[in-house]
């Protein structure tokens, strides 16, 4: 395979969809980037097993039984066989950080692949988070303007509240005339 040709991609919406919230981080499971990398799971582990200074708790950490179970109950992941030990998660820099420990072209170019989805994650949610304020201050312009126009009604049922009394007539000339 020459430098110019690159394996397959994988669609980035199955990526994204393996990407999960935990503990107010953006992970993926080791199992599933195992998956996505072409190496079995216990071999992923045992890499990162070998390198354990290169994957601090803000990397890699292992999920609580609590957060396995949600987890699984969102993935509809089966009960039946499966783990024996509880799995881990990759946060965005471990995932950066086992492409230093995977060297095969395969994962070289998932791992690229996954780190620019993460980059646009995030930046949309930037993009969001811009997108939000302006329709807070919208809200609030509205909230102003709603305020303004009960201020103009209230005025105006006033004056047409207000009854009026005959007018005294202006000049020189009496008002009984």
């Amino acid at each position: 395979m020459t430098a110019k040709q690159m394996l397959p991609i994988i669609p980035d919406n199955i990526v994204v969809n393996k990407i999960y919230e935990l503990r107010g981080l953006k992970v993926m499971l080791d199992s599933d980037l195992a998956e996505l990398y072409g190496v079995e799971t216990k071999r992923l582990n045992e890499q990162v097993g070998r390198n354990p200074d290169r994957f601090p708790e803000d990397f890699m950490f292992q999920l609580t039984d609590q957060e396995w179970l949600n987890l699984k109950s969102q993935i509809a992941t089966s009960s039946w066989g499966g783990r024996r030990k509880l799995p881990f998660v990759f946060t965005e820099h471990g995932i950066l950080m086992l492409s230093s420990v995977l060297n095969s072209k395969q994962a070289i170019q998932v791992n690229i692949q996954i780190v620019r989805i993460f980059s646009r994650i995030r930046q949309f949610i930037i993009d969001s988070g811009e997108l939000k304020l302006e329709i807070e201050e919208i809200k609030q312009k509205v909230s102003n303007q709603d305020k303004n126009i009960e201020l103009v009604f209230t005025y105006l049922d006033k004056l047409i509240d207000k009854k009026t009394e005959p007018r005294k007539r202006i000049g020189y000339m009496p008002d009984d005339l």
